[in-house]
């Protein structure tokens, strides 16, 4: 959490404008409170089916409802110009596996930053190295992913950024 309160405060006094799932719980509406307290503008992304589940974020500066998880998905990816991939669960692992399979097939070149807070993915970075190692992939999974061991590292990735979105 502390981490994500960082990273929230970070994006926020760097004039980054944040899109997430909406949610006012967990690592993400950590993030988003953060980045609120500091100035920053956040637009969340929630579906029906979520409004109660998630505990929808009741004081961010956007908050889109839509009907699924599929345009929720489709509506964060069309509006971020990166995805930051914190600690998390199911949902987690599924918005950046689908992130990176657009990536790898060059459907998109959108940055992707995996925060590895306290080695949290060592185990998944390792397993994506042994699928490279297993030629399971078209090219060095470090093409695609920037691995971040805190939130302050970010700032020295974002000149994978064109310049107009800075």
């Amino acid at each position: 959490m502390k981490d994500a309160k960082a990273l929230g405060q970070l994006l926020a006094e760097n004039k980054i404008q944040i899109v997430y799932g909406g949610g006012g719980k967990g690592m993400m509406g950590a993030v988003a409170d953060a980045a609120l307290q500091a100035g920053g503008h956040i637009t969340g992304i929630i579906p029906k089916l979520l409004t109660e589940r998630e505990q929808q974020h009741h004081s961010l500066t956007e908050l889109l409802v839509v009907d699924d998880m599929h345009t929720r998905k489709k509506m964060m990816y069309e509006k971020a110009d990166a995805a930051i991939i914190l600690p998390g669960g199911y949902g987690t692992l599924d918005e950046f596996f689908e992130m990176l399979t657009w990536n790898n097939l060059n459907i998109h070149n959108k940055p992707i930053f995996l925060l590895n807070t306290h080695g949290y993915y060592d185990h998944l970075i390792a397993h994506i190295l042994h699928m490279e190692k297993e030629e399971f992939l078209y090219e060095s999974p470090l093409k695609r992913i920037i691995v971040l061991n805190s939130p302050g590292d970010f700032l020295n990735g974002i000149d994978f950024f064109p310049s107009d979105k800075m």
